[in-house]
């Protein structure tokens, strides 16, 4: 970091421009206001448009109204310029309405002034205990010596046995409040941070986006050594450390017993009486699903990319295609042209275009022919008493009725997992029925089928046998 360097970051980057412009405290006030303090993520563009000509009424009302005399889209359309870049405009898949996201240089921005301020206290003793168990996990991740390894175990069991019988004894080990309010702290920024990260992550991959329409605009050369720096360029991304840990907040994220077993700490922490002196946000309570709909972006942008590397395929055929079709034509056009030309040179006829070439191990071996023998029989008439109840046996799956009961457990809720639907309402018709729920989550597009993980489903058959079979996990949403 020399002079040279601070003076290109002081010129091109969207947060240091944010902190030397004129009316940085309005942009930054504002959009902390209806962007970071509520964990919003997008907003339409007649909606936020709305809120900051409100925000600007207020002001004007106390600095005059010369103070800031512009109208609000136009602030928006400047702060999402890329002169400035302190918002992304963008126009959603299925929307004409512009929305506005949050840049995340300019989150990082907002964030550093928001630390200038005063805190409560200080959490030394949450922080310090971090530090002894990241420093622990990395020694103990990192251990090659399997004594070693055994022998923090035994002492982690004793500890674990000694305080059960501690227990046992009614002594009880209990945080005080102070403890309390110092780690809930601790877990509200670190969950308000994970948000900034997912749009750092989304970032990365829509610069690689953009960089790869670039290419296929500008592209004149083979396509295999287009294809093998794109994806050269995607791997570059998702194999980093950044890219390997999404992965695995994603993968933990996505298991339905996690989101059950988050949504359960939440609310129990959130009911403790000096977690209810601090006043939190009620919104941490779905701060999970928070994560969810970041999460989700990200996965889209880079559908976005996987998209926009198909059509190049597609095109490069279509061209390739209709190349041929023309040397085609052009042939064709010749021979019909010398069809009725006299002949021009002495030649000789061919028998053939090309050889025909036949190799002798392609030859099948011989075979004696098979002759049939036909044997004369009278036919008799069956006498035999067959039971029929097989034939009315059979059982029909009504989807509508299935789809009707994933409607009222969703009345509750805003997703629930195959796993758990069927916990409360186990299956009637044993495997074809899992067949129709598995069916129903690949045409509903608000459903999720995650085939990296995978989760047992048992029922009884007819004759009173435990079935079990293994599918992935299905996520059904509102």
């Amino acid at each position: 970091m020399d002079y040279d360097f601070l003076t290109t970051l002081r010129r091109q980057h969207p947060g240091w421009r944010l902190l030397a412009a004129d009316h940085g405290p309005l942009v930054a006030a504002f959009l902390h206001r209806y962007f970071i303090a509520p964990n919003q993520r997008t907003f339409a563009e007649a909606e936020l448009a709305s809120r900051l000509e409100d925000f600007l009424f207020h002001l004007r009302e106390r600095l005059g109204e010369e103070a800031f005399p512009k109208a609000a889209g136009q602030y928006l359309n400047d702060w999402a310029a890329d002169q400035r870049g302190w918002l992304r405009k963008y126009y959603p898949h299925d929307s004409d309405e512009p929305h506005y996201d949050l840049a995340p240089a300019t989150e990082k921005a907002v964030q550093w002034l928001m630390s200038l301020q005063g805190q409560r206290f200080i959490g030394a003793e949450s922080r310090l205990l971090t530090v002894f168990e990241l420093l622990r996990e990395i020694n103990e991740g990192s251990e090659t010596d399997p004594r070693a390894r055994i022998a923090e175990l035994n002492r982690r069991k004793q500890a674990i046995e000694q305080e059960i019988e501690e227990i046992n004894q009614g002594r009880l080990r209990m945080m005080d409040d102070t403890r309390l309010r110092e780690r809930f702290l601790q877990m509200s920024d670190t969950a308000r941070a994970l948000l900034a990260d997912f749009r750092q992550v989304e970032q990365n991959f829509r610069d690689l986006d953009r960089q790869v329409r670039e290419k296929v605009a500008a592209w004149d050369g083979g396509k295999g050594s287009m294809l093998e720096e794109v994806f050269g360029e995607h791997d570059a991304i998702t194999d980093t450390d950044q890219g390997r840990t999404f992965r695995a907040f994603w993968d933990f994220l996505m298991s339905p017993s996690r989101q059950e077993e988050l949504s359960a700490l939440l609310e129990k922490v959130m009911a403790l009486n000096p977690v209810r002196e601090l006043a939190p946000d009620p919104r941490l309570h779905r701060v999970h699903y928070d994560w969810l709909e970041a999460g989700e972006a990200t996965l889209r942008t880079v559908a976005r990319l996987s998209e926009q590397l198909r059509r190049y395929l597609d095109d490069q055929a279509w061209l390739e295609n209709r190349r041929i079709m023309q040397l085609l034509h052009g042939v064709e056009q010749h021979a019909l042209a010398l069809r009725e030309a006299p002949a021009r040179a002495p030649g000789m006829p061919l028998d053939a275009p090309a050889p025909a070439v036949t190799l002798p191990l392609e030859r099948p071996l011989y075979r004696p022919p098979l002759k049939p023998r036909i044997e004369q029989r009278c036919l008799a008439t069956g006498d035999a008493d067959l039971e029929a109840d097989a034939l009315f046996d059979q059982f029909y799956v009504d989807r509508a009725a299935l789809r009707s009961r994933l409607q009222r457990f969703l009345q509750t809720r805003d997703q629930i997992s195959l796993a758990a639907l069927l916990e409360h309402s186990p299956l009637e018709h044993g495997l074809a029925e899992l067949v129709a729920w598995l069916a129903l989550a690949a045409d509903d597009p608000g459903a999720m089928i995650d085939d990296t993980n995978a989760c047992e489903v048992s029922w009884y058959d007819g004759h009173g046998r435990l079935r079990r079979a293994t599918v992935p996990d299905v996520i059904f949403s509102r």
